[in-house]
């Protein structure tokens, strides 16, 4: 019976959220598309020209507020937007879609194989772990997508670049954000308005890495 009402509330906050709404007249596949919107047009991050790793892109709005920022009007992008998911994805107009495990080698390498040895100028990580219901489990499995974000955008991310990653308020929050100020000369925590108030759910913005000696080769 309480698993029933939590599902009927759930529900009934899912039609009544002003986001879901717009989402549907605006066309986008989920809500968290607003996340992103607010983010970029508070710090300038998206512009065509540029190129974009999504991680994390399935069921795809954020694809598609990219898809629509670089568009041309004529169905191609200025610059380049590839976008990764263990789940497979429904197709967005010149995004290239990779479907795998961000976690495992083969497929890091098929992202890096994309990447042609070009710098990115943004990283962004939608990536959520499952979760367990462990607070520690949990919390360890957030940590560690954080950790492949960062290391990721070491490698890869230019030097006016930026790193933008999902993360949640656990034992390992200030870790991570700790991390971000080693690696990005600015770093900021953000709770978008589209993001519920009842969850622990925050966004990480790295901006201007620190100089690195590792470079794609």
């Amino acid at each position: 019976m309480k698993k029933n009402r939590f599902k009927k509330a759930w529900l009934n906050e899912h039609l009544h959220d002003p986001f879901v709404k717009r989402a549907q007249k605006e066309n986008y596949r989920s809500r968290a598309v607003y996340k992103l919107q607010e983010i970029d047009e508070i710090h300038k991050l998206l512009r065509p020209g540029q190129i974009i790793v999504d991680l994390g892109s399935a069921p795809g709005a954020w694809s598609q507020y990219l898809s629509r920022k670089l568009g041309d009007g004529e169905g191609s992008l200025r610059g380049e937007v590839i976008a990764l998911d263990l789940l497979p994805m429904e197709p967005v107009g010149g995004v290239r879609f990779i479907q795998g495990d961000f976690r495992e080698a083969e497929t890091l390498a098929q992202l890096e194989a994309a990447l042609q040895g070009r710098g990115v100028d943004v990283v962004l990580s939608d990536m959520a772990p499952n979760l367990s219901g462990i607070a520690s489990a949990d919390a360890a499995r957030i940590e560690h997508l954080a950790d492949l974000s960062l290391e990721f955008a070491r490698k890869w991310l230019k030097d006016d670049g930026a790193l933008l990653i999902k993360s949640f308020h656990t034992g390992y929050f200030s870790q991570i954000v700790n991390r971000f100020k080693l690696q990005f000369k600015t770093v900021k925590t953000i709770k978008p308005k589209a993001s519920r108030d009842r969850s622990a759910e925050v966004f990480i913005l790295g901006l201007d890495p620190k100089p690195t000696e590792v470079k794609p080769e």
